[in-house]
C-alpha cells in the first residue's frame, strides 16, 4: 500500500458501541479517490430509500481524499456526507482546517458513523484506537466551550475536534460540523445529522506520518509553491486579505446579493470588504494544515459586540450572507453573527440567506412583532440580526420558525413567500448571482446538493478575448474550451463548459483538494502520481467527478428527485429593483433546454434526468443499476 493511504475504513455504530475497519482495496480508492464518492457509495448502498434523515438509518460518512494530509499546500480538507435534512437528497460539505489530516494520520481513510446513540456521546480516535465516550456534560455547549473540555479530559491539546454546538444538537436544518472554531463544514444541515445521532464530536489524533510514494517530489513541490505565496508571486490577495476584497465590484456587476437577492443598489457595501475587515478589526491572518496561503481572517473587537478572536472572522460568504444580503454594513454586527454561528454550528450562508427571506417577509406583513417576539426583523437591523442568530441556534422564540430553513419557512406562511424564498431543492443561494454568471444558474439548478458555488461554473472567466486572444482558465482550456462564451448564453456550448468544470471541481471533492491554491491541471497529476504512484489521467480524473454527480443524482432519483426540482427560485427570472440586474432575469425556457442538454451531454436520460444503465457501466459502477428506477 501507498505512503498516502492506509485502506482502511473505520465504522462505528452508535446503536450498540460496536466499531470494526474494513479494507476496500487500492482499486476502490483509485476509482473513487474520497470525498463525494465515498459518501455516494455509502448512501445509496446504506441509507435506505425514503430514510428519515434525522433517524438512526441514515449514516454519517467523513471522507478525505487520497492526498489528505500530506505536508503540502491544498490538500489539508475532507468532505463530509449523509441524507440531507435541509433537502432530503444528497448532503455534501467540504471543510478544510487540520481535522482531516489529523483522522489521515490517526491511520483511517474514512469514518463512517451508522446508528444512535442512547445519550450523548463523542468519538476519541488515536493512532487506529477508537473509544465511544459519554457527553452528556458537554451537550449544550458552544464549539469552544466543547473544545477545551474534550482537550481537557483526554490530555491532549493537540486534539483536532469536529463537533457540534447547540444548533447541531437542536437539529436546525442546516446546522453544519466545525473542524474546530474556524472551518465549516457548511452545506446540507450535516451538524443535524449529527445532533440526530447524539454524536456531539470527533476528537483525533495522528502521529504516522504520511509521505506518499515520491517524498523527494512533494517536498519540492511544496516548497515551490510555498515560495510563490509568500513572495506574492501566486495567491497574493488571498494570502493578505481572503476572500471578499474589492466588493464594490460586485455591486456593480450585480454579483453581491443585496436585501434576499431583491435589490442592485447597497452604499454600505463599501464596508463590507476584506480590506475594510482587516484595516479596522482584523488581527492576523490563519491557515490549514501544511497550507502556506493562510487565508483565513481573524479578527477582534470590544465595541459594539465584543468578538472573540478564537472564532476566526467572516470571510466572502459570511459577510454576503449576513451582511449584504440582510442590508446590514455594520462590520462588528456581521462578525458576530459570524462568530456566533460558529459557536453554535450553523452554516453562515443558509443562515444569513434565511434570516434575509425573514426580513423581507417582515418588511411585506408576513411576520409581524409578535411572530418576532417584539424583534424589528427589518433589513438593516445589525442588533436584530445578531438577535436571529442566537435564537435559531436555540431554536427559540421566531428562531424555532427560521431554523427549518427558507424553503419550509416560505410553504409555512403561504402567500407569494415562496416567491422570494431564495434556494434550490430547499438549500439557500450562496453569495454569487446566477442572473449575472449564467454559468452558476445551470449549475445552481442542477446540483445534487441544492445551490453550491464552489462546483458550478462562475463564467465571468470565459466570456472575454484579451490582447493576446481567448485565455479560458486553465482547466477548461486544457479540456478543449476554444473561444469565449457570452455572460448571457444558455446553449449548449455554455452547458460543455459548465459540465467540463463541474465534474473537475467535484473531482476536486473527492480528492479534498482546495480551490485557493493554484495548482494547475499538471502539477494536480504530479501530486497523484508522487503521493499514490498511480499515473492518473486529466481524463480518468475528470471521470472520477462525472462518477460522483452521476451517483449522487442516482441517489436524489431514489429519493423522489426529478427535473421539476432543477429549479432555481423565481426571483431569478426577473430584474433586481435597481443597479446592473435591473433589466435582468433569467430566461426560464432557455434554462430549462440547458438542463435537458446538461443531462444528455452526461449520458443521463436527457428528459428525466436518470442516468442510464450504459453510463453506470462506461463510469465502472454497474453495481448502482439495482437503484434505477424499474422505467429506467
Amino acid at each position: 500500500m501507498t505512503g498516502s493511504f492506509h485502506n482502511k475504513i473505520l465504522r462505528v455504530n452508535l446503536t450498540d458501541g460496536t466499531t470494526q475497519v474494513e479494507e476496500p482495496g487500492a482499486v476502490y480508492f483509485r476509482r473513487y479517490l474520497g470525498g463525494w464518492n465515498i459518501i455516494a457509495d455509502v448512501l445509496l448502498k446504506e441509507v435506505p430509500a425514503g430514510a428519515d434523515p434525522l433517524g438512526p438509518q441514515n449514516k454519517l460518512v467523513f471522507a478525505p481524499g487520497v492526498l489528505t494530509g500530506l505536508p503540502i499546500s491544498g490538500v489539508s480538507r475532507n468532505a463530509v456526507g449523509a441524507k440531507s435534512p435541509l433537502t432530503g437528497g444528497f448532503g455534501a460539505a467540504e471543510v478544510g482546517g487540520n481535522w482531516g489530516a489529523q483522522l489521515k494520520r490517526a491511520g483511517f481513510d474514512a469514518l463512517i458513523v451508522e446508528g444512535q446513540a442512547e445519550n450523548p456521546v463523542y468519538l476519541w480516535i488515536k493512532d487506529g484506537a477508537v473509544e465511544i465516550r459519554a457527553a452528556t456534560h458537554l451537550w449544550g455547549k458552544a464549539t469552544k466551550e466543547t473544545q477545551t473540555a474534550i482537550r481537557e479530559e483526554l490530555g491532549e491539546r493537540r486534539a483536532e475536534v469536529a463537533m457540534i454546538g447547540p444548533g447541531g444538537e437542536n437539529l436546525v436544518r442546516y446546522a453544519c460540523i466545525m473542524n474546530g472554531l474556524k472551518d465549516a463544514a457548511g452545506r446540507t444541515g450535516l451538524g443535524a445529522v449529527m445532533g440526530a445521532k447524539n454524536l456531539k464530536a470527533v476528537a483525533v489524533r495522528g502521529t504516522q506520518a504520511l509521505e506518499g510514494a515520491d517524498p523527494e517530489t512533494l517536498h519540492a513541490m511544496a516548497r515551490t509553491m510555498a515560495e510563490a505565496i509568500n513572495s506574492g508571486a501566486k495567491g497574493g490577495m488571498m494570502h493578505k486579505y481572503g476572500t471578499g476584497v474589492g466588493v464594490e465590484a460586485g455591486v456593480l456587476s450585480g454579483n453581491l446579493p443585496i436585501r434576499n437577492f431583491r435589490d442592485g443598489e447597497f452604499p454600505g457595501a463599501v464596508n463590507l470588504s476584506a480590506e475594510v475587515f482587516m484595516e479596522r478589526i482584523g488581527i492576523g491572518m490563519d491557515g490549514c494544515f501544511a497550507c502556506a496561503m493562510r487565508c483565513k481572517k481573524v479578527v477582534k473587537a470590544e465595541t459594539p459586540y465584543v468578538l472573540d478572536p478564537d472564532y476566526g472572522g467572516p470571510e466572502y460568504e459570511s459577510f454576503g450572507a449576513l451582511g449584504s444580503c440582510c442590508g446590514v454594513d455594520d462590520i462588528v454586527a456581521v462578525a458576530k453573527a459570524t462568530e456566533l454561528c460558529n459557536a453554535y454550528s450553523l452554516d453562515t450562508i443558509s443562515c444569513g440567506v434565511t434570516i434575509a427571506f425573514a426580513m423581507e417577509c417582515f418588511e411585506n406583513g408576513l411576520l409581524t412583532l409578535d411572530d418576532t417576539g417584539g424583534i424589528d426583523l427589518r433589513f438593516g437591523n445589525g442588533d436584530a440580526l445578531v438577535q436571529v442568530v442566537e435564537l435559531i441556534g436555540k431554536r427559540e422564540g421566531i428562531g424555532n420558525l427560521l431554523a427549518e430553513g427558507s424553503r419550509r419557512l416560505a410553504e409555512q406562511l403561504g402567500g407569494d413567500a415562496l416567491d422570494y424564498a431564495m434556494q434550490v431543492k430547499g438549500q439557500e443561494y450562496p453569495m454569487h448571482e446566477p442572473r449575472f454568471k449564467r454559468g452558476l444558474a445551470i449549475g445552481y439548478a442542477v446540483s445534487p446538493t441544492g445551490a453550491d458555488h464552489c462546483h458550478a461554473l462562475h463564467d465571468i472567466s470565459i466570456v472575454n478575448a484579451g490582447p493576446d486572444g481567448f485565455q479560458a482558465n486553465e482547466g477548461l482550456r486544457r479540456l478543449g474550451l476554444l473561444e469565449p462564451l457570452p455572460l448571457e448564453d444558455l446553449g449548449p456550448a455554455k452547458v460543455r463548459a459548465t459540465l467540463y468544470h463541474m465534474a473537475r471541481a467535484v473531482a476536486g471533492n473527492c480528492a479534498c483538494m482546495c480551490l485557493f491554491i493554484p495548482w494547475n491541471a499538471d502539477e494536480l497529476l504530479q501530486i497523484l502520481h508522487a503521493a499514490t504512484g498511480w499515473d492518473m489521467s486529466l481524463y480518468e480524473y475528470q471521470k472520477i467527478g462525472e462518477r460522483a454527480l452521476t451517483l449522487a443524482r442516482l441517489f436524489n432519483v431514489r429519493e423522489g428527485f426529478g427535473p421539476s426540482d432543477d429549479r432555481l427560485a423565481p426571483r431569478s427570472y426577473g430584474p433586481t429593483t435597481s443597479g446592473a440586474l435591473a433589466e435582468g432575469g433569467i430566461d426560464p425556457a432557455a434554462l430549462e433546454a440547458a438542463m435537458h442538454t446538461y443531462y444528455g451531454m452526461l449520458g443521463w436520460n436527457r428528459e428525466t434526468g436518470v442516468p442510464t444503465r450504459e453510463k453506470l457501466a462506461e463510469l465502472d459502477v454497474a453495481w448502482a443499476e439495482v437503484y434505477l428506477p424499474q422505467s429506467g
